[in-house]
């Protein structure tokens, strides 16, 4: 390991593949040596918890928006405000005054459900009408006699032909309930094309995290989020981007996307598209002896050592390094104790 690893108070440090994970003993002191210069100031080894932390840029709001298309023949004649929410079976507009509404589902509607018909499309029909309470018919891939009944009690429902068969044109289908973000078509139009965008109904902090840090980042991980007025949020990363995109101007860096939850969504208040500071929060290694790292000596075969100095007297020992975080590094070694003294710079 080069000297120049080490850094200041407030960074994050790699020790990279010459540094030792915690746990690794000491390999011995040097032979002593009395020091006839002692070190300016000495500093105790502390036994403490060390935090890896990486303060990072962020946007609070509602994710990325999806666009929604329709097709088919009609004309629109109700679309919804900016900002609603619309779940599953409610109307995401309307055609010919008829509602369009939403079904839940990754798997997009290709042909007309009708009795004898086979297949994923068909389940994830069925999923639908079930949590919407429609009975009589078992969820499967079969579209059966059942199954088209439970369809025309639904069509009513809604003020729709009772037809039994289902038209991909006749539905939107979303991953979840969504938040419209904006509308692009308008009432009187022909049905066709992009109708209006959608964001999920939780808020979320994107961050595009430069490619250099993306080794203190993965799912799971803790986050502290600062709002626009200061007050702090406790957030967790949920997703990290494996897809570099390259800086937008010459010399800047080239990022990965990473999102984070913030379960406390009532602790955001009304923020939406706010610049907020995010502190990740990388690692952790809890109860370990640390000193400062100003008080490591690089020894001549490379090892790394600290001064122990007891009395009118100091010699070097060697350390194995753990984790550097806060200008304090994790050490183990012979004589290294909570509370020995170290020499430092004044």
């Amino acid at each position: 390991m080069n000297r120049r690893a080490i850094v200041a108070t407030g960074s994050v440090v790699l020790a990279g593949a010459a540094v030792a994970m915690i746990g690794i003993g000491g390999q011995g002191s040097a032979p002593p040596s009395r020091a006839a210069d002692l070190p300016p100031a000495t500093a105790p080894v502390i036994r403490t918890t060390l935090t890896q932390t990486q303060d990072v840029g962020g946007t609070l709001g509602y994710g990325t928006a999806v666009p929604v298309t329709t097709s088919g023949p009609g004309t629109l004649t109700w679309l919804p405000e900016p900002g609603s929410v619309v779940g599953r079976g409610r109307p995401v507009c309307k055609r010919d005054n008829l509602p369009v509404p939403l079904l839940l589902g990754r798997l997009p509607l290709y042909r007309q459900l009708r009795s004898g018909l086979d297949g994923d499309d068909v389940r994830e029909v069925e999923d639908n009408l079930a949590a919407l309470g429609y009975t009589g018919f078992t969820v499967d891939s079969s579209y059966t006699a059942a199954t088209a009944s439970a369809v025309r009690e639904w069509q009513d429902d809604l003020g729709l032909p009772r037809t039994g068969v289902l038209d991909p044109a006749g539905v939107v289908v979303a991953p979840t309930a969504f938040r419209v973000t904006s509308i692009t078509g308008h009432v009187g139009d022909h049905v066709g094309g992009q109708l209006l965008t959608y964001t999920g109904t939780t808020r979320v902090v994107q961050i595009a995290l430069p490619v250099a840090l993306q080794t203190l980042v993965r799912p799971g991980i803790a986050a502290k989020i600062t709002l626009p007025d200061a007050k702090r949020v406790p957030g967790t990363v949920v997703t990290v981007g494996s897809v570099a995109v390259a800086g937008q101007r010459e010399g800047d860096p080239a990022t990965i996307a990473v999102t984070v939850r913030v379960a406390d969504q009532a602790a955001l208040g009304t923020l939406d598209q706010a610049p907020v500071t995010v502190k990740l929060i990388s690692a952790t290694a809890q109860d370990v002896l640390t000193v400062p790292v100003a008080a490591l000596t690089v020894l001549p075969d490379g090892r790394y050592a600290v001064r122990v100095v007891t009395g009118s007297a100091g010699h070097l020992v060697p350390v194995d390094l753990g984790m550097f975080a806060d200008g304090r590094v994790q050490v183990a070694g012979a004589e290294i104790t909570a509370g020995t003294r170290v020499g430092v710079p004044s």
